[in-house]
């Protein structure tokens, strides 16, 4: 494929902290939701945990190294917060802060622009213990830990994301039982809803107000795009999608929120002030795409016990419907087309803002091969063709009007895929949890010449 992005078109590549660190009780880190969440029995495959990961906490030199080589303009990591916090007190962990001084240090060595992610699902045990995303206080918290880090960081970094994939935190992990901490409330997940949209601004609040204007500021997104019924997709659309980006763009709720979830939320959770702080400037929403789905409306009754899936509270009476083929390894489907109509959609509602794709990649069923020569070699053609269907999906966007600034793919390095463990692999990286040994893939290779291709 023919790589014609505008020269100031930047791209990166992604990992988050919980899944490649490791190292979960060195230098002063305290628990996470996720430490307890996964080593809780069933609560992931196989029993996996983060405690060693990628042990990229140690092996971060060399993960460095392969950006390096990749050719990326930007690293989108993520900070620990149990790492920055470790304790109720909220004093500063001074050994968490060099980590990740080192990183943004080296990253400049490099020429590669660190794209920090504040807040990537792992909240410190002790916030969860007084109620997590349910407690306002935890806002207020994320606030505070967010000013830490920029007054460390905030001269080198070139974008601060408050944070990542809301949806997740908030509905998988409160409203379902599929993540940490994983309390299965069903519509009780909405209050989490609100204080995360609450943390979001209260953090550009904080950072801004050390950094200023020298960094972009930002929250990243999933926003599930749905087919088929109209009323069940718009019903999706108000949970899943708006339920977040009208706090964040516009400073409210939609109405209709309101009127789909009477009885089962009051809403009273919304105080007065909130969406004047959710609501703040930002320079770039952050789009993460994966599949699309599709629905239909049920006969089945709604609310007060939802019958439905639970990672969308209020919306019992949607079925989900199987997709067309092909499936990833996460049997999520592969609908280029999805991704340009996300793109498209969300410029069209929310037309002030630039928007960047934080991550897209596939899940492979990879195999290493050892060479006759004795060298390694993954060869993944599927990650390749899903990467280079949805970089020209993106490009047609971007020709289409879409202020589209920037596409990160996930992942640089097989890691923790969460629930799934080290059962999924998407790394562009292929990684041996045995010995750690990284093995670049077929699809590094292929993205690296892409990226050196641009005119």
């Amino acid at each position: 494929m023919e790589n014609t992005f505008p020269k100031d078109f930047v791209f990166g590549a992604a990992t988050a902290a919980y899944q490649i660190e490791g190292a979960v009780n060195e230098d002063g880190r305290c628990p996470s939701i996720w430490d307890t969440f996964s080593h809780t029995p069933g609560a992931t495959f196989a029993g996996d945990t983060g405690d060693v990961a990628t042990d990229s906490y140690h092996r971060w030199r060399e993960d460095l190294a392969l950006l390096s080589d990749l050719g990326v303009d930007a690293y989108r990591f993520s900070i620990a917060m149990p790492r920055i916090v470790p304790a109720p007190n909220g004093i500063p962990n001074a050994k968490g802060l060099d980590f990740y001084e080192r990183i943004v240090d080296t990253l400049l060595e490099y020429g590669i622009k660190p794209v920090v992610t504040l807040y990537h699902w792992d909240l410190p045990q002790y916030l969860e213990d007084g109620g997590g995303w349910l407690n306002r206080v935890t806002s207020y918290a994320l606030g505070d830990y967010a000013a830490i880090v920029a007054k460390r960081l905030g001269d080198r970094v070139d974008t601060w994301t408050t944070l990542n994939e809301p949806w997740c935190a908030s509905y998988l992990s409160y409203g379902a039982k599929e993540q940490a901490p994983g309390l299965g409330l069903g519509p009780g997940a909405f209050p989490a809803v609100h204080h995360l949209n609450l943390a979001h601004g209260l953090m550009v609040q904080a950072v801004r107000g050390i950094v200023g204007d020298k960094s972009k500021y930002s929250v990243t997104l999933n926003m599930p795009f749905n087919r088929g019924d109209a009323d069940a997709c718009h019903r999706l659309d108000l949970i899943a999608n708006r339920a977040f980006l009208d706090p964040m763009l516009r400073g409210r709720y939609p109405d209709e929120l309101f009127a789909i979830t009477k009885g089962i939320c009051d809403w009273s959770f919304v105080r007065p002030g909130d969406l004047e702080n959710a609501h703040q400037p930002i320079d770039v929403l952050g789009v993460n795409y994966y599949s699309t789905n599709r629905v239909a409306m049920s006969d089945r009754p709604q609310f007060p016990q939802d019958t439905g899936p639970s990672v969308n509270p209020g919306a019992s009476d949607v079925d989900w419907l199987p997709t067309d083929g092909p499936h990833t390894d996460m049997d999520w489907n592969i609908d280029p087309q999805g991704l340009y109509d996300t793109l498209m959609r969300v410029h069209d509602r929310y037309p002030e803002v630039d928007l960047v794709i934080t991550e897209n990649g596939m899940a492979c069923k990879d195999r290493l091969v050892v060479n006759e020569d004795g060298t390694k070699s993954v060869h993944d053609a599927d990650r390749i063709d899903y990467l280079q269907r949805h970089f020209a999906a993106a490009k047609r966007a971007l020709d289409d009007g879409v202020p589209l600034t920037g596409y990160f793919v996930w992942s640089l390095l097989d890691n923790f895929e969460w629930y799934f463990g080290y059962a999924k692999r998407f790394g562009i990286t292929y990684v041996d949890y045995g010995t750690q040994e990284r093995t670049k893939k077929d699809s590094f290779l292929w993205y690296r010449d892409f990226i050196a291709s641009r005119g």
